[in-house]
């Protein structure tokens, strides 16, 4: 009985903490402007310093020179997208890091450049990229749609893929990454997903394949997502990338899905259809 108590409460606490933080999202993404990107260079920068933490259990990264460079990057994708100052930014982050380890090796005889390089610079393109991605995604004509879409589908795809796998799941899926995985609930994320893409353009009175190409994408996609951050924190020998949010670990651990999906959304309707 007090199991049953503790997981009713559980889930009490993980519903109450998701539903404040998907309004919030949907609240900005409806505002647009710089309430989106706001809220989306928050999460990105959040989940770069989770990330950075992971790191740090195996290496040394310069967290600091990172989260500026992750914000410089972000700045960069909120008014007017000028390609060549992110390329300028990851530049000079790429010799300001040489410079710090050079130091470092001068004064302490030890040195960490290959993994405070690879390190730094993965976060920035693994996380800070794909915020990018989306905040310039809400400055399309269809913005606000496409953004509401995505966030719609892939939080369908993690409630479908939860409650299939959980209930019929048997046949394991990935196992060595990530135990409770199952096919099954691989099957119901990506129904789950493409049934809330078909939802939004019959709501939306318009021509379902644009959101259909969101669904597939989520469903798809956004589960091998979530495969990724569970390497990384396997690798760490974490359970959470942190504790932030209640009830879901960490803010990478509610946004490792979106990262891949926003890229090829973006991809599709910002670069391919744009």
């Amino acid at each position: 009985m007090a199991a049953f108590n503790d997981k009713t409460k559980e889930l009490a606490i993980r519903a109450s903490s998701g539903l404040i933080l998907a309004s919030i999202i949907l609240a900005s993404i409806f505002l647009g402007g710089n309430y989106w990107f706001a809220v989306a260079s928050l999460i990105g920068l959040l989940s770069l310093w989770e990330f950075y933490q992971l790191l740090s259990k195996k290496f040394r990264v310069s967290k600091g020179i990172g989260l500026l460079a992750g914000g410089l990057i972000l700045l960069a994708s909120a008014e007017h997208f000028r390609p060549i100052s992110i390329l300028m930014v990851l530049t000079l982050t790429t010799f300001i890091l040489l410079l710090i380890e050079i130091l470092r090796r001068q004064f302490s005889h030890s040195s960490y450049a290959i993994w405070n390089l690879g390190g730094t610079l993965s976060g920035l393109i693994y996380i800070i990229f794909p915020w990018s991605f989306m905040v310039l995604l809400r400055a399309l004509p269809l913005g606000k749609l496409l953004l509401f879409t995505l966030f719609f589908c892939t939080w369908s795809c993690d409630v479908a893929a939860y409650l299939v796998g959980s209930q019929w799941g048997k046949n394991k899926f990935c196992e060595a990454v990530s135990p409770k995985k199952t096919w099954e609930g691989f099957g119901g994320g990506v129904g789950g997903s493409i049934l809330a893409s078909v939802f939004i353009a019959y709501y939306s009175a318009m021509p379902p394949f644009p959101f259909l190409y969101i669904g597939i994408i989520c469903g798809f996609a956004g589960q091998l997502g979530d495969l990724g951050e569970s390497l990384i924190k396997r690798e760490a020998e974490v359970k959470d990338s942190g504790q932030l949010i209640p009830g879901h670990g960490g803010v990478l651990d509610r946004f490792d899905s979106i990262l891949i999906n926003g890229t090829l959304t973006f991809f599709l309707f910002g670069v391919i259809l744009g």
